[in-house]
């Protein structure tokens, strides 16, 4: 005799498995009231979700980056052989700044740390800002008293606790505030976003980080041409001494001897040695000015190297949940998770019965 089949064996018919559809409806449209009573507690739920959290603020600065014109450099690298200086440096790009490299400056300690420790306004720091509106004071008191730190001091006067924080308050930022992304991989447009729930805070934490990698990438990107132009200054400024010194030698020699007589070339020795070291000095001089030149223009031409697009503007973009909204998902929620608890309750009742 063969006994009933079950939904659970892999042998079923069509019409068991519209049986068993109804079965289910049925069971759980039997629990309408319970149903009902999770809808109105996810609404309560969800309500009250979107009274108490806060709105998150975003601000975004997007910017171009810029590569250093190296062009015709090559053609007048060959002057400052003379001097010993190397322009073929002058005009490289450096690849620090090239591709992703610098979406990864911008997550760095050091850049971040700078900006927390950069001023909010004229009382207080960011870093203080931060700590404030997250209540860190409150919630690291059994690890670390923050009240009791000054951040204003130099970095380097900080001790081993205070360093820690500022660590500690980089990585949150990073992890849960921080976005830095290309819109599209062909482009060469990059956009750095603040996250908070305090809106000065977004906007200014966004616009001293921003400030602080221009800074450094200034800094870095323009070093060795900089370098350069140092030492080639420096060698025109002494060169341009000595020249002045040979003129006045040479103008003293003249002096001693203002009428010499022709057939007494002796006498015009030290004049005519005068006058090679003013012709000498000053050749000199003048192939040192045109490689100091060639330097100023490679050190301009790589200067400017950030071109913002746009910065961030009060009032920010927000997200937040709305009431409606909240009371919505809350229902959506707590109902679905209502389902499967009432799913997963009618399974065990009826593996319990069948055995």
């Amino acid at each position: 005799m063969t006994g009933p089949r079950h939904f659970s064996d892999n042998q079923f018919t069509l019409k068991e498995v519209f049986e068993n559809i109804r079965e289910w409806l049925s069971y759980f449209i039997s629990q309408w009231k319970l149903l009902i009573l999770a809808g109105i507690i996810g609404m309560g739920l969800g309500a009250l979700v979107s009274i108490f959290k806060k709105p998150v603020f975003h601000a975004q600065t997007s910017f171009v980056l810029e590569e250093g014109d190296a062009g015709g450099m090559g053609n007048m690298s060959g002057l400052a052989s003379l001097v010993g200086v190397n322009l073929g440096s002058l005009g490289s790009t450096s690849g620090l700044f090239q591709g992703d490299n610098i979406m990864e400056l911008y997550r760095s300690d050091r850049m971040m740390s700078d900006a927390l420790l950069s001023p909010f306004d004229k009382n207080q720091l960011l870093i203080d800002r931060f700590v404030a509106f997250e209540e860190l004071d409150k919630k690291w008191k059994n690890k670390v008293d923050i009240s009791s730190m000054d951040f204003s001091i130099a970095r380097e006067s900080f001790p081993v606790s205070q360093d820690s924080v500022v660590k500690e308050v980089a990585k949150l930022i990073r992890d849960r505030q921080l976005a830095v992304e290309k819109p599209d991989r062909k482009l060469t447009i990059i956009q750095v976003m603040i996250s908070s729930k305090d809106e000065l805070f977004a906007k200014t934490f966004n616009e001293r980080l921003v400030e602080k990698v221009n800074a450094f990438y200034h800094e870095t990107k323009t070093k060795k041409t900089g370098e350069n132009l140092a030492i080639l200054q420096s060698q025109a400024d002494s060169v341009r001494a000595l020249l002045d010194e040979s003129i006045g030698a040479y103008a003293s020699s003249t002096d001693r001897v203002p009428n010499a007589n022709p057939l007494r070339t002796s006498s015009m020795v030290e004049s005519r040695k005068r006058q090679v070291d003013v012709q000498a000095t000053g050749a000199v001089y003048g192939e040192i000015v045109k490689n100091l030149e060639i330097a100023k223009v490679s050190h301009r031409n790589n200067s400017p190297l950030i071109q913002i697009i746009d910065s961030p503007r009060l009032p920010l973009n927000r997200t937040e949940i709305r009431l409606a909204k909240g009371m919505v998902l809350g229902a959506v929620i707590v109902g679905l998770l209502t389902l499967f608890a009432l799913y997963f309750r009618r399974l065990y009742q009826k593996h319990a019965q069948d055995s």
